[in-house]
């Protein structure tokens, strides 16, 4: 498993084992699946105040329930979480940030949280709230680093303008089939080719230049929670791709899946949805594959993009 610098600063696995469909598993289940996650050499571990709600933080009191880490444990890994999604509103208020935290940290049965993650863009933002409650947290020993999730360029940049805490990464969707995020820079400037827009505002860019790491949450997911295109009948030309350079790189299709993340020079993590341990296993092989420009060319273009 190849280890990265998760904004310049926090060394961490390429891929993230998400823990968000934990709630109803047993703990032997759990356990498996962690120590499987582990043994593949994935360190950080992805939760959310709202994983398995209700109530709130029902996965991460799951996970902690089923592991009793000790510390020893506890300092081998790497711990994220989110807050800032309530019950249809998002909240980025000092005082939603604090009890979210200590909410976490309750359930977590940790001291310290690595890296907490700003859920969804507020728009009701005030960002010197937000960096009042980052201050405290990172005083306190609570959180060392901080991060965002689905936010722009901009919203980041408003946010900083605040903040006296780094922002070390910003978690989005990314997948073979869900590609804005790389797909409008290869067509910029085509008039009529709708690739070209630009819904992510030069996102990737600006995250490479500011050295802020992108997660890649869903990304075996087809366009908007469509379902899953690694085996889709509907996408045929995708599929035989999948399997052709899977088998030339003696990994699964699923792992051709994250290999075309992890190729990126932008150094992307890639975040797992899935509580299948061969399939964790799968996908860390995936990481460890590195496909050719053709290989990466030829899976972005059966996917419906174009290379003008």
């Amino acid at each position: 498993m190849q280890t990265i610098s998760v904004g310049g600063t926090l060394p961490a696995s390429q891929v993230i084992l998400g823990l968000m469909r934990i709630a109803t598993m047993e703990d032997a289940a759990i356990r498996n699946l962690v120590a499987a996650s582990l043994e593949a050499g994935i360190t950080m571990m992805d939760h959310a105040d709202i994983y398995g709600r209700p109530p709130v933080h029902t996965c991460e009191a799951r996970f902690a329930e089923a592991l009793e880490l000790t510390p020893s444990q506890r300092q081998r890994m790497l711990i994220q979480t989110k807050c800032g999604i309530r019950e249809g509103f998002f909240d980025f208020s000092k005082d939603h940030i604090l009890a979210s935290v200590e909410g976490s940290l309750r359930a977590l049965k940790t001291d310290y949280i690595d890296i907490l993650l700003l859920h969804r863009p507020d728009a009701l933002v005030e960002p010197e709230e937000v960096a009042a409650a980052f201050d405290l947290l990172h005083a306190q020993g609570k959180v060392r680093h901080f991060g965002v999730s689905n936010q722009t360029p901009g919203q980041v940049e408003l946010l900083k303008r605040s903040l006296n805490q780094p922002l070390i990464c910003n978690q989005v969707q990314l997948s073979i089939t869900h590609a804005t995020l790389v797909a409008q820079g290869v067509a910029i400037n085509m008039e009529g080719l709708e690739q070209s827009i630009d819904r992510t505002l030069g996102l990737l860019d600006y995250s490479r230049l500011n050295k802020m790491t992108l997660q890649a949450w869903s990304p075996f997911q087809k366009r908007w929670f469509d379902g899953v295109f690694v085996g889709d009948p509907e996408l045929p030309a995708l599929n035989r791709a999948l399997n052709e350079i899977a088998e030339a790189h003696g990994i699964t299709p699923t792992g051709v899946a994250v290999a075309w993340i992890t190729r990126h020079p932008a150094q992307m993590q890639v975040v797992l949805g899935t509580t299948n341990p061969q399939r964790v296993r799968d996908c860390v092989a995936g990481a460890g594959a590195r496909l050719t420009r053709e290989e990466w060319y030829r899976l972005f273009r059966e996917a419906g993009y174009s290379v003008p």
